[in-house]
């Protein structure tokens, strides 16, 4: 299936905001915003839910925590016991900085990795962007193409009276 989309471009942050906010009011469907730095109200604006990363944070966390407790354990009170001035094998005092380390480790790594896979950000992949200098200092609203015409013309018209620089319309499988 094929989506048709508008982009309009524009030069202040300002312009792309009201837009969007109209765009949303007007009903249509923001497909996304590009930007060359962070907007936080894009987020709101495109109706986004809240990230579930940090879930994903307290899982990894708690995975490396728990291995490294595991093999500390493991390591001096099963594989290689030594008894060292009459102290016990399995203290966990001992064992807590450890795992400590290793949590914040497998967190950060799983957090990393799980935001690249989500993304589909594959070693390799070629950057798909919707309209030249994107990413130095240009803001693009691309919203999905209504249907009527009559309709398509007055979402270009709304993103004219926004001080949209330029569009391109296009077509994604």
């Amino acid at each position: 299936m094929t989506q048709r989309t508008i982009q309009g471009v524009f030069e202040r942050e300002a312009d792309l905001l009201r837009a969007a906010e109209l765009v949303n009011q007007h009903g249509w469907c923001i497909v996304d915003i590009y930007t060359p730095y962070p907007i936080h109200a894009t987020a709101r604006l495109m109706g986004l839910r809240r990230s579930r990363l940090p879930y994903a944070a307290g899982a990894f966390g708690a995975l490396g925590a728990g291995l490294a407790l595991w093999f500390q354990f493991w390591a001096s009170a099963q594989d290689w016991p030594i008894n060292v001035g009459g102290r016990p094998w399995n203290s966990l005092a001992a064992f807590v900085p450890a795992a400590f380390e290793t949590m914040v480790l497998f967190a950060g790594l799983g957090v990393v990795l799980t935001w690249l896979l989500r993304s589909r950000l594959y070693p390799g992949r070629a950057a798909i962007l919707p309209a030249p200098g994107v990413t130095d200092d240009r803001f693009v609203l691309q919203v999905q193409n209504p249907e009527p015409e009559d309709e398509a013309a007055s979402l270009r018209q709304l993103l004219r009276a926004c001080h949209a620089r330029g569009f391109e319309e296009s077509e994604t499988s």
